[in-house]
């Protein structure tokens, strides 16, 4: 919902650390280190080490936004990058709440993830088809201005909505089950956005 707006404070804020980092270090690398990082939080969430994961977690996020300020800052974006790091993303996204459940062993948590997992599913299509299409039209994330690698329609529940929801996983580990279904329910709500604006749209 404010990621729009987010995106250009992060690249402001991030600037400092990508231009030290980025003599060393290459964007794509981060990009991975990311991806060990997210898992790590994944187990660590299945071990019951909550303030461990959400440690990782919110390492893991402030990698994900160097990545690409790193790309910038060189001019090293490139396709690969930017598919890799939403590949990375999503793997990490499936991963972190599986551990939880993991650690739970609670059949209604498992239910609430599994609910709210087939909402991500659906999520995905409903966005990255849509970005697709967009990106052929030429009206993608080159032409809006973005700071993406393709454009992301915007919803009720995006970037930074996900970071205080999975913060949220490891801070209120009763509530599991209720966290789940309500993120569930928003990106329901989501995709019904963006499935709108496709019809108003297309």
């Amino acid at each position: 919902m404010i990621d729009t707006h987010l995106r250009r404070m992060k690249e402001v804020v991030m600037r400092p650390a990508a231009r030290a980092v980025g003599r060393y270090v290459s964007p794509l690398t981060i990009t991975l280190a990311a991806g060990v990082v997210g898992l790590g939080c994944a187990m660590a969430g299945a071990a019951g080490a909550l303030g461990f994961g959400l440690g990782l977690w919110w390492l893991n996020r402030i990698l994900d936004g160097l990545d690409g300020a790193v790309a910038r800052h060189y001019q090293r974006q490139s396709d690969l990058g930017g598919y890799t790091d939403l590949m990375v993303d999503f793997v990490v996204y499936a991963a972190v709440p599986v551990g939880l459940a993991v650690w739970a062993a609670d059949s209604g948590v498992w239910l609430a993830l599994a609910v709210m997992l087939a909402s991500f599913y659906v999520n995905a299509a409903s966005y990255l088809f849509l970005s697709a299409v967009l990106e052929r039209r030429n009206h993608g994330a080159a032409a809006r201005g973005e700071l993406t690698t393709v454009t992301m329609p915007g919803g009720l529940v995006e970037g930074a909505e996900t970071v205080v929801f999975y913060s949220l996983f490891f801070i209120l580990p009763a509530h599991f089950a209720p966290l789940f279904w309500l993120m569930a329910a928003l990106v329901g709500v989501t995709i019904v956005q963006r499935v709108v604006w496709a019809v108003n749209h297309l």
